[in-house]
């Protein structure tokens, strides 16, 4: 990002039908930018004895769309930039419904090359959507649409984590993970619906007029601005992957669940992610952003360190880390449509943020299941996570001291 941002620009008032046919489809595509990697997990044991997968190349099933958010990160915002959002879109829902097909079809070397094929797909979503918002709705509604969009990741992947393994045993795991492209068929007919006309979804949007500019605006940023805001996401994906990853296992050796149960209540974890999502635009329309920030960073603090001091409330930070990391994940996307004072600089954040970002995350599993093997228990990896969470609430604060006092209304 160079320079200043210009300031937040709107579409006209006479588009807002067709602005908002525009983000109802892009939450109902939201819902398969998740889904997909996630749907694998239930019936992960079905696949490994189907293929005679080892434990290490069945975890790839998994593991590789997050490599591919960071990897394909530069080759996804080249493709918005040359083919333009409209078209980026396209390819994204292309690419994915081509990615869960091949993924049930074959072997080992098939279905791994799906799974790659989906995790590039999806990135290219991650990219385009942040310059879809910036484009499509007023700064009065930004705070509520990437709220809305945040929590259609989340219910994404609740549809697909509770629906796969029912699918499965009545039609098999091929067939069960191949028949989520039913959201992405009907986010392609929505999508379509939206973007007939290509002057009802413009190249930039229309100047403000006068007397309807929006009271938030982001503050003049450095150059440093978007490399920090990155590395604060980083803190956040790499905290929210390794516990995603190691909280079922967690639970059962320190708190002392059955392994049903601890994964049973790791879900709490994803689900209340949704309450977040939709609750921190309501909370930053009445506070500054680093205010509604350091609530959620208390919250998502409260699960390593409530796990570490007092694991028998672990119910109490499992709800508080699941609500907290929804909030984030809102707040870091809102400033990078809110920093950008056009589809070019959006693009380019987006992609920065997130192909740093994702690489760090992907190291987190690792890293925090390394220091658990080397450590013997629970205590240095939960501190290991209370680290990265310092990184998120330092990068990401030090972002939004740059914004106004207020972002817009989410009402």
């Amino acid at each position: 990002m160079t320079g200043a941002t210009t300031g937040l620009r709107w579409r006209a008032p006479g588009r807002a039908p067709t602005a908002g046919l525009v983000v109802v489809a892009v939450l109902v595509i939201s819902l398969s930018l998740r889904g997909p990697v996630v749907a694998v997990a239930p019936v992960l044991a079905r696949i490994q004895a189907d293929l005679g997968l080892t434990a290490a190349t069945a975890g790839l099933l998994t593991t590789v769309p997050v490599v591919c958010f960071a990897a394909a990160a530069p080759l996804a915002s080249a493709l918005v930039a040359r083919t333009g959002p409209e078209a980026a879109v396209w390819w994204c829902l292309a690419g994915v419904t081509a990615g869960t097909l091949l993924r049930s079809a074959g072997g080992t070397g098939v279905v791994l090359a799906g799974t790659a094929v989906i995790g590039t797909a999806i990135t290219i979503g991650n990219i385009v959507v942040p310059v879809v918002i910036r484009r499509s709705v007023p700064p009065s509604r930004a705070g509520v649409v990437t709220g809305a969009y945040t929590a259609a990741l989340n219910v994404g992947s609740m549809i697909t984590s509770l629906g796969t393994e029912p699918l499965a045993q009545l039609l098999g795991w091929r067939a069960a993970t191949a028949s989520w492209v039913v959201l992405l068929v009907a986010g392609g007919l929505l999508w379509a619906a939206a973007t007939t006309r290509r002057e009802r979804l413009p190249a930039s949007a229309p100047a403000e007029r006068s007397g309807t500019a929006p009271r938030a605006r982001v503050r003049e940023q450095p150059r440093w601005a978007p490399w920090v805001l990155m590395v604060g996401f980083g803190g956040q994906a790499f905290a929210y992957y390794a516990l995603t990853a190691w909280l079922p296992t967690l639970l059962a050796e320190r708190v002392g669940q059955s392994a049903a149960a601890a994964g049973a209540s790791s879900s709490i974890f994803q689900v209340l992610a949704v309450v977040g999502a939709l609750g921190v635009p309501l909370l930053l329309s009445r506070t500054t952003p680093v205010v509604a920030l350091a609530v959620v960073g208390a919250c998502w603090l409260s699960l390593p360190l409530g796990l570490l001091l007092a694991p028998e409330q672990w119910l109490l930070w499992s709800a508080l880390g699941g609500v907290a990391q929804g909030g984030v994940f809102t707040i870091v996307f809102l400033l990078v449509v809110l920093m950008s004072a056009d589809d070019r600089q959006a693009r380019r954040t987006s992609a920065l943020v997130q192909g740093g970002g994702y690489a760090l995350a992907s190291l987190g599993p690792s890293v925090v299941g390394a220091v658990r093997a080397a450590s013997g228990s629970w205590d240095v990896p939960l501190l290991v996570v209370v680290g990265s969470l310092v990184v998120l609430l330092v990068g990401v604060g030090s972002v939004a001291l740059g914004a106004s006092r207020r972002v817009p209304d989410a009402g």
